[in-house]
Parts: structure tokens; sequence; C-alpha cells
């Protein structure tokens, strides 16, 4: 009889601890239903911003590879121009005369501190004179196959990398030859860049091997060997079976996202150079993606988990009276999140809970709503100048021709910009960026697209604006432009081409091209000008 009554008590317990209080339960529903609210908000976040931040990684490490590319070609450019004009020196030097020519080699090789050494080879072939002076290379012959490939073409001459015979440095060959006045040939003058020593690719870019963010690029000669890169230890390796590499090699540039040799999944920008056929690769982990994208959800965390610790309190002291309310947050947070309607105007309620939690969500709401305009803000706007990017300018001539709204394109250039930034440096050349991006903000109305299309190149889209119309536009942007008082000490004037929809093209592609054709016309006729396409005959 006991053992019934202890098995009777225990099973009346058992039921008691099963029944669960209306408050309680309303209070677990709510608080559930605001959990997954949020974790539906924070997933769709995470979705639609990676996609986002890998297009502009790519895009934007493109870019960087395009400009490494024109400066490395313009340094080999500069490197040559340099030997030939030493070359002009040497026809009649008494190669017997040492002092002077060692003298002479010396200032060459210090002026300009292209090469690590530099060399003078006579006729036969013979090492004549170096800087620095070794003497156990003089009166020797030349030995290495790129000096004897040089020799023999008596042409410019930019090597492969190679290892030198005799210190097993790796070496990257530069020579041109040297002629007498009449025609006859009497040797070369070489300079050679020591890849794994200081040297004039670490002066140039040594300052952008590796970023705080993880980005890095590098540099590759015809063949896939590594010429440069922030592991001095790994230049002289071939890097012929990367999948980047092996477009370079195929004459391919453009962005990917790849995994590397070391299977390390990166988002790249690669890029060729013309007077080397070299290759420049700029690479970002997309492990730094994952970081942006953590760290934004934390942020999110942090703006909401205060709110979020009010609500709970809320919820489970009030639970029944402020159950519709909280139902209401909750679909209007999913809402939300979906882009299907904007944050209401707050409104009191009648009850003060009610009230506060309302008030605390939407606070929550748009902050989140801030932090991911910011970061579409900054996915369609050039840093430097304010202006929309390419990215944006491509939508939204693509929008006006879809709705065929006629409108005019004006492409802009800075005329001679690259001797601004090598005149004044870069910062400089920054600031004129961004007087004249303001000079064309102002000269056009707020329905007009002002953008950045790269470099030194503006595109402004004039809305219900004919080609004439956008002429006056242009040459008052181009007056503004050559009479306002710049950053610099020298005048700065641009060139503008100008295409009008539909006369002159339906297509972004084509009008694009076309202007930009317009343009390099005025570049052609002298610059500081505005030039209109002519009507194109179908």
């Amino acid at each position: 009889m006991i053992a019934k009554n202890k098995t009777s008590r225990l099973r009346r317990k058992v039921r008691e601890i099963k029944k669960i209080s209306l408050t309680a339960l309303l209070s677990g529903l709510v608080t559930i239903a605001v959990l997954m609210t949020l974790t539906i908000m924070f997933i769709s976040s995470y979705t639609s911003q990676k996609q986002s931040l890998i297009d502009n990684t790519l895009s934007l490490n493109y870019s960087s590879a395009v400009q490494m590319s024109q400066t490395l070609d313009s340094l080999f450019q500069s490197m040559q121009g340099s030997l030939k004009y030493s070359a002009n020196y040497f026809p009649d030097i008494d190669y017997a005369d040492a002092k002077k020519l060692d003298s002479t080699l010396d200032l060459i090789r210090n002026s300009s501190n292209y090469f690590n050494s530099v060399s003078l080879i006579d006729a036969s072939g013979i090492i004549r004179g170096s800087s620095p002076y070794l003497e156990k290379s003089l009166g020797q012959p030349i030995t290495s196959n790129a000096a004897k490939n040089a020799f023999k073409s008596r042409a410019s001459f930019i090597s492969e990398a190679y290892r030198a015979p005799y210190s097993e440095r790796i070496v990257v060959f530069v020579s041109e030859p040297i002629f007498s006045p009449s025609g006859e040939f009497k040797g070369l003058i070489s300079g050679s860049i020591y890849l794994q020593e200081n040297n004039i690719l670490n002066l140039s870019f040594g300052s952008q091997l590796r970023t705080s963010n993880g980005s890095y690029f590098y540099i590759v000669d015809a063949k896939g060997t590594l010429l440069f890169h922030p592991d001095t230890e790994r230049i002289g390796e071939n890097l012929s079976k990367n999948q980047v590499v092996q477009k370079l090699l195929n004459d391919q540039t453009g962005k990917e996202q790849y995994k590397n040799l070391a299977g390390v999944d990166s988002l790249a920008g690669y890029y060729k150079v013309p007077t080397t056929d070299w290759g420049v690769v700029v690479v970002s982990p997309t492990q730094m993606v994952y970081d942006q994208l953590n760290q934004h959800i934390r942020m999110l965390l942090l703006y909401t988990s205060i709110p979020f610790i009010i609500l709970t309190l809320i919820v489970i002291r009030v639970a029944r009276k402020l159950a519709s309310p909280f139902v209401y947050l909750a679909d209007l947070v999913n809402q939300v999140d979906q882009g299907k309607v904007d944050l209401p105007v707050m409104k009191p309620h009648w009850n003060r809970e009610a009230d506060l939690l309302t008030r605390t969500v939407l606070s929550a709401l748009a902050n989140f709503r801030k932090q991911k305009d910011q970061l579409t803000y900054d996915a369609r706007t050039d840093v430097l100048t304010g202006m929309t990017n390419r990215r944006t300018f491509e939508e939204v001539i693509q929008q006006w021709i879809d709705e065929e709204v006629p409108f005019s394109i004006v492409v802009l250039d800075i005329d001679r910009f690259k001797s601004i930034n090598d005149t004044y440096g870069h910062h400089a050349g920054d600031q004129v960026l961004k007087h004249i991006a303001n000079i064309i903000k102002l000269s056009v109305r707020t329905q007009d697209v002002c953008s950045r299309f790269g470099g030194e190149e503006f595109v402004v889209l004039l809305r219900h604006t004919n080609s004439k119309t956008a002429y006056q536009i242009a040459e008052h942007i181009r007056v503004s432009v050559e009479q306002s008082i710049l950053p610099v000490d020298r005048s700065v004037t641009i060139s503008a081409g100008i295409a009008e929809y539909p006369l002159h093209s339906t297509t972004a592609t084509e009008l694009f091209h076309l202007a930009d054709n317009a343009l390099y016309q005025a570049k052609e006729e002298g610059r500081n000008r505005t030039i209109t396409i002519q009507t194109v005959i179908k």
C-alpha cells in the first residue's frame, strides 16, 4: 500500500512538471520567434554581402594589377632609355683607360639607381669595365646565355630571370648596343637587377608588397618564373602550373577566384607588362572577405544584443498582454530584412512596455539598415572622389537604355595626369582628382550621374540632354578646370568626348566606345578640347 502511494505521488509530480503556464509558453514562443528572425536577418545579410565583397575585391585587384603593369612598363622603358642615352658616350672611349671607364660606369649606376650593377662589353665580347668594380670579371669573356643572346642580337634586350654562373644570384639582364657614328658595332652597355637583393623593383613597389588585410602581389616572367614576391626566398621559383600564371602565359588578363598551388582559396586580378611580357598578379585571400563579413556580423550582434536582452525581459514579464505587439515586431523584422517594407514612423503604444520594446527593436533595425546601406554605398562609390564608381555607371546607363530615356554621355580624361603624379607625387595627384571631381559634380544637375571610371577618367550621364547641350556642359567643365586654382603649381586641363542616345547608338557598350573615340580624337588633336562624335551611319 505504501509503495502504491509513493508511485501515485511520483506520477502526480511528473504530470506537474509537464504542465507549462501560458505566460511561460507565450514568452518562450515569442523569444524563439525573435531569435529565428534575427538568425534569418544575419544569414541573409551574410549571403548578400559576401558576393558583393568578392566582386568588389576582384575589381580592385584587377585595377591594381593594371596600374602596376603600367608602372612597370614605364619603368623598363626608362631603364632602356637610360642605357641608350649612356651608350652615346662610349663609341670613342679608350677601353685601356680603366680609371675613366670605372668612373663613368659608377656615374651611370649611381645616377638612376635602376641597376644593381652596370657593365661595359666590347665588340669581341670581353668585359672591359663594371660598377661596382669586380676585378675577376675584367678582361674575361661574357659567360651567361643572357649576355650572349644580347650580344648576338645587337639590339635593345631584356632577359628572362636566370641564375648568374659565378655568384648564383638570380638576375634580370638589360642591355643596349653601342654603335660608332659610322654604324660599326662597338659592344654593349648593360645593367643587371639582382632580384633577391635591394633593387629598383623593391624601391618602386616594396611598400605595396603586402597590405594589412593580407593582400599581396607578385611578378612572373614570360616562362612563369617568380621575379618579385613578398617572400624573397621564393624568387626564382617556377609558377607555370599556377592557374592564373598559366593564363598570363597564354596572353590572357582578367580576374577570378581560384586556389593557388598551396591550396589557398584566393581572389586575383592579373595583367601583362607590354615591354617585358611579364605578368603582374594581385592576390587577396578569400578568407579576407570572410573576416570582413564576420566583423560585420559581430557589429550587428553588438548593436542588437542589448535591445534583444531588453526585449526578452519585457516578454517574460508581460507575455500575455504584449503577445500581439511581439508578433507584429517579428513580422516587421522579417519583412524589413527581405526589403519589402520601410521602417514605420514610431507611434506611441497604449502599453508602456510595448512602446519601449517597439522603440528598441526599431532602433536595432535602423542600426542594421545603416550598416547595410553603408556597405552598399561603399561597394557603389569611389572612395577618393565620392563619385559613383564604374559598377554604378554601368547599371545606370543600362537602366536608362532599357527605359528608353534619351541622354548624352560625356567621357572626360585629365591631360598628362601621369606627369602630375611623377612630378608632384601621388598625394598631389589624388588632390587634383578630387578637385576636378568636385568641379564636375557642381556643373551638372541632381538627376545626372557622375562616375569615376578609373584612373584619371570620369564619365557623366546627362539625362534628357542632347549632344549639343552636353557639349556646352562639357565645355563649361573643361574651362572651369583650366581656370581653377589647383593644388599643384601648374595648369591642368582635361579633354572630353560626347555621344548621344539614341542618336549615335542604342547599346551601352557601343555608346561608351563612341564617346571614348571622341575623347581619343580630342587627345590626338592637341588635348584641352571637347569633341562630339559624328552621327553614325548604319
